[in-house]
């Protein structure tokens, strides 16, 4: 039993802040008590799912620990998810209730709004104990084809990942964090979930802005930062990035998709602020970091105590040894619990191994490289993208005769999505955007749309995304 002293100390202490407001740990739980009452008279109870589209708040703190007061699920979706997506989530998931602040979920669901105030109940400030093998949290991720599906945690694999990512981090209460990438994302939620798990202070921004996460990383004595490809380029490209006073940082940490050395070593050159490369999946949220003393750029680390890596051959399956090249597999007690459709499930995995779809090997001293990705989904700013799914939309279009969706490198968002189009009448590449812009996310729209004579396929059907990323796909900067 924890001694009563300490748990009032840190139910006093500031546990979150968001703009000019902080909340104590015991205020977060009042407030989701309070709102767990809500949701209880809505029916919502033990084993029942409570879908959850929210911008960056603290009421999406809140709404995550009241859904889990009352021993319920919570699915998370991106509050940039247009009617389509919000349709296909719900007959996915089929939640019990909604909570949000998000006009197209409110079309869809009889949502409680964040936007009401919240009444305070009461709350101890302690963690709900749940059965480790219950579903927690459910993310959406993109696969080669189909629609996005549904990532399932359980408590158990949820609080796994949490304690890789506290030890690879080495994380303490003493720490301060922001975190600016959206909560409904796998990166957002586990630093959420864990800065409450170790004490840390943490302050949520409304959204990425540069001037912003830099002045406040010098007002809060911030010790680290969360970066992702935008935000890395961000920081290496700011005009006066020396006035800013970033010695409280102990690292910077980068992750969702691969270093850019270059702007990596502009920002310590310019700063004397260093890197912690690191590496997971919506489905295996930690699988390798690199140590917070001695990170290197040319790897994303050793796979985490507690999970293994293996690689196999793309031709044969076989486990290869240190420096075959093959697809990269994963297995933890942090794994998932399962996708949702189910019939997605048996791609996703080889005797037990999760199926990274990422090719690369690791080295007689175990570190981890990735040299490509096997599966054809292309990561914006973290976000994957399911070709599959924008080619649907562009189909729908009556002068549309054939498509094909891939990804190119692009410096600032990680990779860019381009469209290779063939038509059968009059239409512009700027119609077609907006098609995708008004039926998807903004992340999942074409940078460009290419007129081509052809779609390159095999007898099967089969796109040849290879060759069209040869025949057309330069960098966007070019």
């Amino acid at each position: 039993m924890s001694d009563p002293t300490i748990d009032r100390t840190r139910n006093a202490t500031t546990a979150l802040v968001f703009e000019d407001r902080a909340y104590s740990r015991g205020e977060l739980d009042a407030l989701a008590a309070g709102l767990a009452v809500r949701l209880a008279e809505r029916g919502v109870g033990v084993g029942d799912r409570v879908v959850l589209m929210s911008s960056n708040r603290p009421e999406f703190v809140v709404a995550v620990q009241a859904i889990w007061r009352l021993g319920a699920s919570v699915v998370l979706l991106s509050p940039a998810y247009k009617h389509d997506e919000v349709v296909h989530a719900l007959e996915v998931t089929r939640p019990v209730a909604a909570v949000g602040d998000n006009p197209v979920l409110a079309v869809h669901a009889d949502m409680l709004n964040l936007d009401e105030p919240i009444p305070p109940a009461t709350g101890d400030g302690t963690t709900t104990a749940h059965d480790p093998d219950t579903e927690a949290v459910l993310v959406f991720s993109s696969g080669t084809t189909g629609l996005p599906k549904a990532v399932r945690h359980t408590h158990g694999s949820l609080a796994a990942a949490v304690a890789h990512w506290r030890h690879a981090l080495q994380l303490t209460s003493a720490d301060r964090m922001q975190v600016l990438t959206p909560p409904s994302h796998i990166l957002g939620i586990l630093n959420i979930v864990t800065a409450l798990e170790v004490g840390a202070w943490f302050r949520l921004h409304r959204r990425f802005d540069i001037d912003v996460m830099l002045r406040h990383i010098e007002r809060d004595r911030i010790t680290v930062e969360m970066a992702v490809a935008p935000i890395a380029l961000a920081i290496a490209k700011h005009p006066h990035l020396e006035s800013y006073d970033l010695s409280s940082l102990r690292y910077i940490m980068w992750g969702a998709t691969p270093v850019t050395a270059s702007v990596a070593d502009t920002v310590t050159r310019r700063t004397g602020v260093g890197w912690v490369p690191a590496y997971g999946a919506s489905e295996l949220p930690v699988i390798a970091c690199n140590p917070v003393d001695g990170a290197r750029l040319d790897s994303v680390g050793r796979p985490v105590p507690g999970v293994t890596v293996r690689v196999v051959s793309l031709d044969t399956g076989e486990v290869l040894p240190a420096g075959g090249v093959g697809e990269i597999q994963a297995r933890a007690d942090s794994l998932m619990a399962g996708y949702l459709p189910a019939d997605a499930n048996p791609d996703a995995f080889d005797d037990g191994w999760y199926r990274t779809g990422d090719v690369g090997y690791l080295d007689e001293d175990g570190w981890l490289r990735i040299t490509d990705r096997s599966k054809e989904m292309i990561k914006v700013k973290g976000f994957q993208v399911a070709p599959a799914e924008v080619e649907s939309v562009l189909h729908g279009h009556p002068e549309v005769a054939d498509c094909a969706v891939f990804g190119v490198p692009d410096p600032v968002t990680g990779e860019a999505v381009l469209a290779a189009v063939t038509t059968g009448g009059p239409v512009t590449e700027a119609e077609l955007i907006a098609l995708v812009g008004d039926r998807l996310a903004s992340y999942k729209r074409p940078s460009r749309v290419l007129f081509v004579p052809e779609i390159p396929r095999l007898p099967s059907g089969k796109v040849l995304r290879r060759v069209l990323k040869e025949r057309y796909g330069r960098p966007s900067d070019e």
